[in-house]
């Protein structure tokens, strides 16, 4: 490097490091005159503000935050201010609500073993009163109007939803259907669905199995009670019977299997829904006239005041009392058929001369009138006035689904089957 270029770099290195200080002493400069005006200036003013807040207190019956619903059942023995004592409602309030409305319909319709709601204030204020009928689609109660109370009476919003169960036979099917928690309701029709192909007295067998596919209702996220069994499998002695249930576009129901066959036959099986047989079709020593006769009809032990069903569509031709028969009713159906209902206890609603019954309808009760040693029923099966036994004569199916019906039928039918599928080694399982 030339002599020249080193002068020229040494003046501008000199240069920058001039620069460098003039900056420095121009920031300390100025650092210092902010902390004189920080220090001289005068501190400011503080002032003490005094306004008058005005606050409101909230209204328990018109703000739902300070609302609270309690529940519990109404025991045996209970009084009614009990009962508002443990649902949270203040004494002043519970002897308002007795003055103003203890004559009134919730009053008069609440029963030992009801649940009971009720919505009050933090102070105990009552807001509203409610309950479910004995009918189990009205709610009853009350309302707060200001300082009274009204009554009220509304229908209850039920939630639909539905249940698969499966389950194995190892003494009987009611125990079977208690192992798995279906519900009485639904384990009767099922039987009654079948009864046609299977007697529920003699044929089942340890090892049968079910599946059942069925609606319940709920309220208020509470399940209230069954509704229909909506499909179902019954695997009895290793033979399937399979049914669904479908409605046509008249609006008329019933079960019918995949190829649309009625499971419904022209006539039950048997007249009462579970019993056992005490005597057959057959000839036995009879018990009060103590001789050898032919015993032309089925006796079945059941308890006093078990519901008798007519096994088909009929006329009643007889409903009063007949010598040996006790009380008994006797039906004419098509076909020149007849069935007849003896020893009963006593006589359904509307059961008379004349009256017209469908199949499944209650025509009477288990007693013990006329000739018999115990409460049983007897049920004879007629056709052109000769006997024939109803345990083994063949019985007729009834009218299957139409053919211009049959697709509508299997859209309906096919969500169904699927659901019993899914059954297919499982106990217990919700799908709505």
């Amino acid at each position: 490097m030339s002599i020249l270029a080193q002068s020229d770099m040494r003046r501008d290195l000199a240069r920058r490091r001039r620069a460098v200080l003039a900056l420095g002493i121009v920031a300390l400069l100025l650092g210092v005159a902010a902390t004189g005006t920080v220090k001289d200036s005068p501190p400011p003013e503080r002032q003490i503000v005094v306004e008058a807040l005005l606050l409101t207190l909230p209204d328990p019956a018109a703000d739902p935050v300070q609302a609270y619903w309690h529940e519990t059942r109404l025991e045996r023995g209970d009084t009614f201010a009990a009962l508002l004592t443990r649902l949270g409602v203040d004494g002043a309030e519970t002897a308002r609500l007795l003055k103003e409305n203890g004559g009134s319909k919730p009053f008069r319709n609440l029963r030992p073993g009801m649940t009971v709601q009720a919505q009050t204030s933090e102070l105990g204020q009552l807001l509203a009163l409610r309950f479910l009928s004995g009918e189990a689609t009205t709610v009853l109660g009350f309302e707060r109007d200001g300082v009274r109370f009204n009554a009220i009476e509304e229908r209850a919003e039920l939630a639909r939803h539905v249940f698969l169960k499966s389950g194995e036979i190892q003494s009987s099917l009611f125990a079977a259907a208690d192992a798995v928690g279906l519900p009485d309701s639904i384990t009767i029709q099922m039987a009654d669905m079948f009864s046609g192909d299977i007697d529920f007295h003699r044929d089942l067998r340890r090892g049968d199995r079910f599946r059942v596919v069925y609606e319940v209702f709920h309220h208020n996220g509470r399940p209230l009670q069954a509704g229909r069994v909506l499909a179902a499998e019954f695997v009895n002695d290793r033979k399937a019977y399979r049914a669904v249930w479908f409605v046509d576009e008249t609006g008329k129901g019933g079960y019918y299997a995949a190829d649309g066959k009625n499971l419904r036959k022209a006539f039950l099986r048997s007249p009462l829904e579970f019993s056992r047989i005490t005597s057959g079709f057959k000839m036995r020593f009879h018990p009060i006239l103590q001789e050898w006769r032919a015993h032309k009809g089925v006796d079945y032990g059941a308890p006093t005041g078990t519901r008798v069903k007519a096994t088909a569509d009929g006329t009643v031709e007889l409903a009063g009392s007949q010598n040996g028969y006790g009380n008994v009713v006797v039906l004419r159906h098509s076909g020149r058929v007849t069935t007849l209902y003896a020893h009963l206890r006593g006589f359904a609603s509307g059961i008379r001369r004349g009256a017209r019954v469908a199949q499944g309808d209650v025509v009477g009760y288990v007693g013990a009138t006329g000739w018999a040693t115990g409460p049983h029923l007897h049920y004879e099966f007629r056709v052109n006035n000769q006997h024939r036994n109803p345990l083994t004569i063949a019985m007729p199916a009834a009218e299957p689904v139409a053919p211009h019906r049959m697709a509508a039928f299997r859209a309906a039918a096919e969500p169904l089957a699927a659901q019993l599928e899914l059954l297919a080694g499982a106990n217990v399982a919700a799908v709505e």
